[in-house]
């Protein structure tokens, strides 16, 4: 059974670029959501095995969006994705609930990395 991953990112790029590796690694897209709001709904919806999640949205944030899912589901796993320069939110992020983080400009080896390592968890 394939892995199914939430992508969450208020970049369509960063959106795109995140789906092409993980789908051609052989995880499944069950859904995308441009900010921490929708992230919530879109979880509850789909139940994802796994969540990437952007620090810096609109409407909400990443770390806001994280301790919400990890209040409905203690066991989600969720990977934090951030810019250079943000370590002090990344730690906030980890305090919050995340399992991993990636930092940007992405790195297709990273990436499926941080997967791997949280998924086998």
């Amino acid at each position: 059974m394939s892995i199914r991953i939430l992508i969450v990112d208020d970049a369509t790029f960063m959106r795109m670029m995140i789906k092409n590796i993980v789908s051609k690694n052989g995880y499944e897209v069950v859904g995308e959501a441009e900010n921490g709001s929708e992230a919530i709904k879109l979880y509850s919806e789909y139940k994802p095995d796994l969540v990437t999640m952007d620090i810096t949205m609109p409407e909400m944030d990443g770390i806001e969006s994280v301790k919400a899912i990890k209040q409905m589901d203690p066991n989600a796993r969720i990977i934090m994705c951030s810019a250079m320069g943000q370590q002090s939110m990344v730690m906030e992020a980890i305090q919050a609930g995340a399992m991993d983080f990636i930092v940007k400009p992405f790195k297709q080896d990273r990436i499926i990395q941080a997967i791997d390592r949280v998924m086998s968890r």
